[in-house]
């Protein structure tokens, strides 16, 4: 019976969860064990039929989880208890060269890289559905002002089409740290109990070279019995990044979908329910999800970091929890980017909402622009801030520009000419369309200079 939800399919799409299955992960295991088998009879370190018959066992999945699960409970070393698995499938003379040279580490390390290969496939590829998402809704709204707000208070026009090009661009920022990122934590070790690759001698980072060739990984330059675990705490830090950056888009639909702000809503299909007590509420619950569910990636980070510091060549202080921080990260954010994606894709703007708020202060959100312009015509910044905060301040109820136009002062050196246009919100749209285009360029150029394929697991 599942306990956990992840474990029950609430959450991540079926083929970010069939990675990181009991059955997939065997299969991953015994690739990587075959492939080095393959190598060594490459360089004729092993001979070359007992890499041959290893490989036939192995496609032939004769090798299983009911087995292993036997042997284990006698052993107590599951990692043992597969190799044991395998090597009783083999005939008399191919059994010294199953694992030959390796240790379990090798074999755990490997398989996580494996996995990590065939998740970021996967991430990838719906980060860029989502940038397209973002970009889409950027170009839509690129000239709607709209209220742009610091402190939770109007500050000035901002074009509502800008906030999905900003989201667009981080969203782009983490797909180059993915890249940047693959070099160190998609590494391949082959080089047994505490890294030298002791049986395998001089011949031993050869093997590694063609093993992490094989199964599209890097070789690790260096390592203990493990692969440091810097490298998998860099991956949960980038993973939790984008969760933050989605937690982020979240929270800002959350407070623009707000019954006093309106701005927009999550997209509420024909029998959903908001509340349970209150009929007519829309509740924004995806995007709560999201938030809800970076709460939890972010403590992940720590986890890892303290996994760090083992003790010698390695200790197991790190093994039991990564079996739950490994595949918790990928199939949480997996869960995260596909709700974002959907309430970003059906997501309802109501622009008639949006330049009503503009008009909530009654022109107060302005005086940026009121303050530039007494500026451009020689009046100190403080002494002409003062005058605009005296008549904002004062003019309790007054229109921000009939103050304006009516103060002794001011009137004199703002005719309403100058003033009907400084209170055109169309006018502070400023570099907006400019940086919307080239954030959609940026995510363009470095669609064209990845290769990410379609999304599929290496397994069927």
């Amino acid at each position: 019976m599942p306990i956990l939800p992840i474990d029950s399919g609430r959450y991540g799409s079926t083929e970010m969860r069939k990675i990181f299955e009991e059955n997939t992960r065997l299969k991953y295991q015994l690739q990587f064990e075959t492939s080095v088998a393959a190598a060594q009879a490459r360089i004729r370190m092993i001979p070359k039929r007992a890499a041959e018959e290893i490989d036939r066992i192995v496609i032939s999945n004769l090798v299983n989880l009911k087995r292993i699960r036997e042997l284990e409970s006698i052993s107590e070393h599951d990692t043992a208890a597969l190799i044991e698995a395998l090597s009783e499938q083999c005939s008399v003379k191919t059994r010294p060269w199953v694992h030959y040279g390796l240790t379990s580490s090798d074999v755990v390390d490997t398989t996580i890289s494996m996995q990590l290969h065939d998740v970021f496939k996967i991430i990838e590829s719906k980060i860029l559905t989502l940038t397209d998402r973002l970009l889409h809704k950027a170009h839509e709204f690129d000239t709607q002002p709209a209220v742009g707000r610091t402190h939770g208070q109007h500050a000035s026009i901002i074009s509502f089409g800008l906030k999905f090009a900003v989201w667009a661009s981080e969203m782009t920022k983490h797909l180059e740290r993915i890249e940047e990122g693959k070099k160190r934590f998609l590494v391949c070790k082959t080089l047994g109990v505490v890294g030298t690759g002791s049986l395998m001698g001089n011949r031993a980072l050869e093997v590694q070279r063609i093993v992490s060739l094989n199964l599209h990984l890097y070789p690790i330059d260096a390592s203990t019995q493990v692969i440091s675990r810097e490298r998998f705490a860099e991956m949960q830090f980038i993973i939790a990044l984008i969760g933050c950056t989605l937690d982020k888009i979240a929270t800002e639909i959350r407070n623009l979908q707000r019954t006093e702000i309106g701005e927009l809503a999550e997209p509420f299909r024909s029998g959903q329910m908001g509340s349970s007590a209150v009929p007519v509420k829309r509740n924004p619950i995806k995007s709560e999800r999201v938030s809800s569910l970076a709460r939890l990636l972010r403590p992940l980070v720590i986890v890892s970091m303290e996994n760090i510091p083992l003790w010698h060549e390695r200790d197991l202080t790190n093994s039991a929890n990564e079996r739950f921080t490994i595949p918790m990260a990928p199939i949480l954010l997996d869960e995260m980017l596909n709700l974002m994606t959907k309430v970003i894709s059906e997501l309802r703007i109501d622009r008639e909402k949006i330049a009503a708020n503009i008009k909530i202060t009654n022109g107060n959100i302005y005086a940026e622009f009121v303050l530039d312009e007494l500026i451009k015509k020689g009046v100190p910044r403080f002494e002409a801030y003062r005058d605009i905060q005296r008549i904002a301040f004062s003019s309790t109820g007054l229109n921000f520009f009939d103050a304006i136009r009516h103060d002794p002062k001011l009137s004199k050196l703002l005719s309403e000419k100058e003033l009907a246009t400084i209170f055109n919100p169309r006018d502070h749209l400023a570099a907006s369309s400019k940086i919307i285009s080239n954030v959609s360029k940026m995510a363009r150029q470095f669609r064209r200079n990845i290769s990410i394929n379609p999304i599929q697991s290496r397994f069927k």
